[in-house]
């Protein structure tokens, strides 16, 4: 085992042990105790696991440029660890409590995701690693949504373990991305079923499969497999968001919908919806730029020569 890898092995080995050391806190201290200790943590974490810091800054530097100064982009990281703590924190809470999950989190927009749905060929809610987006699917399915998250397997099965748990205390559903063949055939039949499936859009998918899209002023490798599903099942595509507020409270906004209906299949048609939804992504994180996970590497991939 080389350094680099022990290294990881490593870090998510204390990962699980702080999720683990947290869930025990969560039984004793209320929620307004919680988020204090989640501070805490992530101040902790921001100047220790320097990797994860430089990544955030790296990232927040490609994405503002000359937009904001130095003092601001460091702030933005800071905030955006303080974030990610707060959320995982709330997720080994109120999976304990499903009962207060209402209570912290509301709609807007609801209207648009009724208006979707009553065209009975399913929603493919379009998101992002931003704000406690677990919990948005929760919340869904509690207000009677029912929403199936489409995710990648962690590499650490010890904590893959730990949300899962979790996950079916709160009955959510997972459709992992491995099989793909068992992924693709559970997404359509789900869809077909006027059924909600949910698909973060804001990874770096690399120089395979996906298109190259404005994120930021740059070019990012983009997914497609949203728009893709959305042409083969005339599913509704919806962007929707999860907003932290001050008071720790969300609110789940939905945008209006957009539809495949009448767009050619052909590469172009299919780039210009991504980079529309893409579009859509980029103005929420502007707007709450603390609450987007900036700890990966979004622009890492380059697009050749020959495809430019």
């Amino acid at each position: 085992m080389n350094f680099k890898k022990y290294s990881k092995y490593i870090g998510r080995f204390f990962a699980w042990l702080l999720l683990v050391f947290c869930s025990l806190i969560a039984k004793f201290l209320p929620l307004r105790l919680l988020y204090s200790f989640a501070k805490a943590i992530a101040l902790l974490g921001f100047l220790f696991i320097g990797r994860h810091r430089r990544i955030a800054l790296e990232s927040l530097n490609i994405a503002f440029d000359k937009e904001k100064s130095p003092c601001q982009i460091w702030s933005i990281a800071r905030e955006c660890f303080i974030d990610m703590v707060k959320s995982a924190i709330e997720i080994v809470y109120l999976s304990e409590r499903p009962a207060l999950i209402k209570k912290y989190i509301t709609f807007r927009g609801q209207e648009h995701l009724e208006s979707a749905l009553k065209r009975g060929k399913g929603v493919i809610l379009v998101s992002a690693h931003f704000g406690n987006f677990p919990l948005m699917v929760v919340r869904m399915n509690l207000e009677g949504y029912k929403t199936y998250a489409i995710m990648r397997t962690l590499r650490d099965k010890r904590t893959e373990r730990f949300f899962i748990k979790r996950r079916d205390q709160l009955g959510v559903e997972t459709i992992f991305t491995h099989p793909r063949k068992e992924c693709v055939g559970n997404t359509l039949r789900f869809l077909r079923n006027n059924k909600i499936i949910f698909i973060p859009l804001d990874q770096n998918f690399g120089q395979a499969g996906g298109v190259f899209v404005d994120f930021f002023g740059k070019l990012a490798a983009t997914a497609v497999g949203p728009v893709v599903l959305a042409q083969r099942t005339q599913a509704a595509l919806l962007p929707c968001f999860i907003i932290r507020q001050l008071d720790n409270s969300h609110v789940i906004s939905f945008e209006p919908p957009l539809f495949m209906e009448g767009v050619p299949n052909t590469q172009d048609a299919i780039k210009q919806k991504v980079q529309v939804l893409t579009a859509i992504i980029e103005s929420y994180i502007r707007r709450y730029p603390a609450q987007w996970s900036w700890i990966h590497r979004r622009w890492k991939s380059k697009q050749k020569e020959s495809e430019a």
